[in-house]
């Protein structure tokens, strides 16, 4: 259809053809014509007439399907442009690209100084936490520092961890820590390997620091050595304000109950990698397990 306020040729025609009818009306005198020949011209006139306006509302209903098509047309195009800004939206946000917010780890592939990850969302103070996660490594001699938490003013305590995991499976481990003495636990994939005292006594950690995944820091944030690093995979970075019993360590262990970190759950949108450092979706709990 022809826009721009120009007529459509049909309109042409049915003003000439009506105007013609009209002037013909006008000029001839029916009272002077035979009867015969007047009636036959009424019965072409209407015939005309009934012609133009059934072709009128042809092309007005052609015309109202043009225009609901190029409505419909116009309404899924719309909706798909909508579709892709909304996934723009979600990527920009950091909003999980996974199958599920948790559903991913992150792959430190390298023994450098520059490949790590970071959490976003920081620690309050902590009289007591339980930090577990699964690895995966086989990197010799030593796996390195799976993660590591830094703030001013306070020196890094370390204890060594008697676990057994640079064989490129996956594992999962915990470790708990109380001011109470500074009592430690250390658990791998849900039976308690090593136990000890004197770590920290009676020093709250601070809050405000910095997490890092896969790097030791000598500075905040920072002054990484790659002998330390973490070579590997790791996925489920999840923190609790307490001791886990036992019990809960095997269950999360064993894939038989689910237990985000009330202070750092293992989320796609606070977890940032840098440096070759990259997120990949993850086997399911089950699939981790069988890899023991």
């Amino acid at each position: 259809m022809h826009k721009n306020g120009n007529n459509h040729p049909w309109h042409m025609v049915l003003l000439s053809l009506l105007l013609s009818k009209h002037q013909l009306r006008a000029n001839v005198s029916f009272a002077a014509l035979p009867n015969d020949l007047r009636e036959m011209l009424q019965r072409r006139l209407g015939d005309l007439e009934r012609q133009l306006l059934s072709k009128v509302a042809e092309l007005e209903n052609e015309k109202s399907q043009l225009h609901n098509e190029t409505s419909t047309h116009r309404q899924k195009t719309e909706a798909a442009l909508n579709a892709l800004l909304e996934r723009v939206a979600e990527l920009e946000r950091g909003t999980s690209a996974f199958k599920a917010p948790d559903a991913f780890k992150v792959s430190l592939p390298l023994r450098t100084n520059y490949l790590y990850g970071k959490i976003k969302k920081t620690l309050p103070e902590l009289y007591a936490f339980t930090v577990c996660l699964w690895l995966k490594s086989s990197a010799s001699p030593g796996i390195g520092t799976p993660f590591s938490y830094a703030v001013p003013g306070q020196a890094n305590e370390v204890a060594q961890l008697p676990l057994f995991i640079s064989d490129g499976k996956w594992h999962h481990v915990c470790v708990t820590w109380t001011t109470r003495d500074g009592m430690w636990e250390a658990f791998q994939d849900g039976e308690k390997l090593g136990t000890g005292d004197n770590l920290a006594p009676w020093h709250p950690i601070k809050p405000g620091g910095v997490l890092i995944l896969g790097q030791e820091q000598d500075t905040v944030g920072g002054r990484f050595d790659a002998t330390q690093a973490f070579v590997g995979e790791m996925s489920q970075f999840s923190i609790w304000d307490r001791v886990l019993k036992p019990e809960d360590i095997m269950n999360i262990a064993n894939c038989s109950a689910n237990m985000p970190g009330n202070i750092i759950p293992w989320v796609d949108n606070n977890v940032d990698v840098f440096g070759g450092a990259a997120k990949w979706p993850v086997e399911t709990c089950e699939e981790r397990l069988l890899d023991l």
